[in-house]
């Protein structure tokens, strides 16, 4: 038998699957699925690897596979073909697109151990480097970390010495694997086989606290050993010597770790929710086009509509009517800050049937709930991006929430977008996807304009709410006050009222930037091209790229000058103004620096909702989905930032976003506004965001896209380069140009393409590597995935490359 693998830690050049024969002892157990520990490279080094298939054939040649390390399958029959999928859709190595289709606490971690061989094997005239290395392992006593024995011994990885008594058989390397997150059992109680025959021999001492542990399980036939001592009123004492003598057992069994346990109700049998003419008209189109996947189809749904329409009420009864025909559900939603109030939703209508999948948990809890939903003990999955991957068997649908969000497309390798997947899936399971959205993707929109997905349209808000009115500040005149007289009026009547406002602010900080005065020298981050960031609570200036921080300036590094400005407002600012202008008021400030607890985006949202806080100051988190039915007033402060960016989606953005939070406000029975702060107030994204025009708004941008060539006329693949020495990497991306224009025109000239010279992007500099991409203009299809991986594996084959990381995107999400 050959096993087909492929092997942890691959570059392009050699990420494919490898022959290994499969061992005699290991053919009844070993699956496509299985992780092993392979003999990898010349040096046969212990590597890891996923089996992908198996076959018969020609085997003498071959190397044999050293370990099963899973004895059921990882990965199921879907996440195989995923991880083919992705591999060849999104150009990642298999096992970045493994690590991507389970959560990483499942992952194995293999160490390589170092401990003494046999006696006879070590030198009888050791060389003073040889024998350190041999008394030290000889004080550990046991096989040491190889990682380990190097720092204490202050050793390269290829120390001559160590090498040479590994090859003489003094020092010996083994492997130890393990998982990284374990099972957490609690341990359980129960009476033994035999514990009848047991007490009526007359062996045993029966004590009074002994008959009781008896009697409470001979009534239940289980229980944990603290429910055994507490009503028993014992210690575990009494029970270790019950169990010596044969009359309990012990055992475990597996508890799921996650924050959400206890908050889960029962499954309510109705929701409460009665829905509108309106939106039981879309209901009802829903639920026909669900119906017809049983024909075969795997149909695919715009839900359009405006902010407040009661999009979630929608989906929340067709995703009970999927449910009571046994199938599962994934509903996805793009920020960590909106799982709260959506699992709380659906917590109260499903109760334990709900796992929830983010990055806010820990590797722990992903892991538990993954085998939660593995094991068909939840069939309604909440989460953000990576919940798509969700190993639920019988899947009938999955939601997708505010699909245009750029969170839906992962930034890091593997390279994918949350909506591509779900539509794969779809099709796999042959399964509907539904799409929601107050301010649909362009080119989400433009395909059920032309009939490719159907569109399903609310009109009106909820219950016949009006949309909020909304006020456009001209900031021109502002005199370099961050909140307008306009805005500040409206606050002291909200607050005058006992009404909620909220403010946002897409940049946090207090300063954006510290700039000398004298000779004009902004204060820059030494790793990254960008401004250092000045934060008032530690009163140190940080970069939002790498992490790095310094005390503030007091003297310019450039000429000395003690004449240091600060320019630009972030979230904390805004926060301390408002402080000053209204002490009274509580306000809480949302952005990432005080959100970086566990759990900390539900506390917070939650205490708002209770009314302890009257103004809220955020920034994009704070824009989209949320419900509080008191906030009457919404304030957007710098509306332009996102218009004036060199990519070619910032209108679309800026116009959602706008939208999106001006659709915070006038929720409930109280009637909404807006103000929208901007240096452009005839700008017509700002103008179309302040009427609620979506259809105006696309009319004017699909001509945009149209006429430059951009998706959705086009797929947009940015292929990037990055590494420490600025020169390799711009020799690098211009070699890439170069051979891809040579084979572009050559076997593969029907393809349709058009590729932009290598340039620096605007941040040409991140976390101390320079970077370049290459835009390519093309069609998605088999052949140009091809030419790609020519490229790809061309590109990692030279040498004079190995300093240059290259990486592909084919979301264009970050140009």
């Amino acid at each position: 038998m050959i096993a087909k693998v492929v092997v942890e830690n691959a570059a392009y050049s050699f990420d494919i699957a490898f022959s290994y024969q499969v061992p005699p002892a290991m053919q009844e157990d070993i699956r496509p699925g299985c992780r092993v520990l392979i003999p990898f490279g010349k040096s046969n080094r212990a590597r890891q690897g996923l089996v992908m298939s198996l076959e018969e054939g020609e085997e003498s040649k071959l190397k044999p596979i050293r370990m099963l390390l899973d004895l059921k399958p990882l990965l199921n029959e879907e996440q195989l073909w995923l991880t083919e999928y992705l591999h060849k859709r999104v150009f990642c190595t298999y096992y970045e697109a493994m690590r991507a289709v389970i959560p990483s606490g499942l992952t194995m971690k293999v160490k390589v151990m170092c401990s003494l061989g046999e006696q006879q094997a070590i030198p009888p005239e050791p060389s003073a480097a040889q024998q350190k290395i041999l008394e030290y392992l000889k004080e550990q006593k046991k096989p040491v970390y190889i990682g380990q024995l190097l720092m204490d011994l202050g050793l390269t990885k290829n120390a001559p010495a160590l090498k040479e008594l590994f090859r003489i058989g003094a020092v010996v390397f083994s492997e130890n694997v393990r998982e990284k997150t374990s099972d957490s059992k609690i341990v359980m109680v129960r009476l033994s086989d035999g514990y009848a025959d047991l007490l009526q021999s007359g062996k045993i001492r029966m004590t009074q606290v002994r008959k009781k542990v008896i009697s409470l399980l001979e009534e239940s036939p289980s229980a944990s050993l603290k429910e055994v001592c507490y009503y028993a009123g014992t210690t575990r004492q009494t029970l270790d010597k019950m169990e010596e003598a044969g009359i309990i057992s012990y055992y475990g069994r597996q508890i799921f770790r996650s924050p959400y346990a206890d908050r889960h109700q029962e499954e309510q049998t109705d929701s409460g929710v009665t829905l509108e003419p309106s939106q039981q008209m879309a209901l009802d189109t829903l639920w026909h086009l669900w119906e017809k996947k049983e024909e075969g189809s795997y149909p695919t749904a715009l839900l359009y509509g405006v902010t407040g329409s009661g999009k979630s009420q929608v989906y929340l009864k067709l995703i009970e009517q999927v449910r009571e025909k046994g199938e599962g559900v994934i509903i996805l939603v793009p920020e960590i800050s909106l799982t709260p109030q959506t699992v709380e939703l659906f917590g109260r209508r499903f109760g334990k049937k709900v796992a929830v999948l983010h990055s806010g948990l820990t590797m722990a809890e992903r892991a538990d709930e993954y085998k939660r939903i593995q094991q068909g003990l939840a069939d309604v999955v909440v989460g953000t991006r990576s919940a798509v991957f969700a190993p639920l068997k019988k899947l009938g649908l999955i939601v997708i929430d505010e699909e245009q969000e750029g969170a839906y497309a992962s930034q890091s390798a593997p390279r994918y977008h949350a909506r591509e997947i779900a539509k794969v899936r779809c099709r796999y399971h042959k399964a509907m996807l539904l799409l929601a959205s107050a301010t649909p993707s362009i080119e989400t929109f433009y395909q059920a304009q032309k009939g490719k997905i159907h569109l399903v349209t609310l009109s009106k808000r909820y219950l016949g709410n009006q949309l909020p009115k909304v006020q456009i500040v001209d900031m021109n005149q502002s005199y370099g006050f961050d909140i307008s007289q306009e805005l500040t009026a409206e606050l002291a009547d909200n607050l005058q009222s006992n009404q909620q406002s909220i403010i946002l602010l897409n940049r946090r900080g207090y300063h954006t930037a510290v700039k000398c005065n004298s000779c004009g020298e902004v204060i820059k981050c030494p790793n990254c091209s960008v401004a250092l960031t000045y934060h008032h609570a530690n009163r140190r200036m940080m970069c939002h790229y790498c992490g790095y921080s310094r005390d503030l300036e007091e003297r310019c590094p450039n000429c000395g000058s003690e004449l240091m400005g600060f320019n630009g407002s972030g979230t904390q600012r805004i926060e301390d103004e408002l402080g000053r202008i209204f002490p009274q008021a509580q306000i809480l400030r949302m952005d990432v620096d005080t959100t970086m607890s566990k759990l900390a985006h539900e506390v917070k949202f939650q205490e708002f909702a209770e009314g302890k806080y009257q103004i809220m100051v955020g920034t994009q988190m704070v824009a989209k989905g949320l419900n509080f039915p008191n906030v009457t007033l919404v304030g957007v402060l710098n509306a332009d930032q996102s218009i004036y960016s060199q990519d070619f989606r910032g209108c679309e953005r800026a116009f959602s976003l706008l939208t999106q939070v001006v659709g915070r406000c006038g929720r409930g029975t109280l009637p909404g506004r807006a103000l929208i702060q901007t240096t452009s107030p005839d700008h017509p994204v700002i103008r179309q965001a302040a009427m609620q025009d979506y259809d105006g708004f696309y009319k004017d941008e699909i001509k945009t896209r149209k006429l430059a060539l951009y998706p959705p006329f086009c797929t947009l693949c940015q292929v990037g380069f990055s590494g420490e020495n600025e020169e390799y990497v711009r020799h690098g991306a211009m070699w890439f140009a170069r051979e891809f224009q040579k084979k572009a025109s050559g076997e593969y000239k029907d393809l349709p393409i058009r590729m932009m010279n290598p340039c620096e992007p605007v941040i040409a500099r991140v976390a101390g590597k320079y970077r370049y991409c290459i835009v390519i203009k093309c069609r998605m299809e088999e052949r140009f995935s091809r030419l790609m991986w020519e490229m790809l594996r061309a590109f990692d084959s030279e040498k004079k490359h190995k300093e240059v990381h290259i990486w592909v995107d084919l979301n264009g999400n970050d140009l």
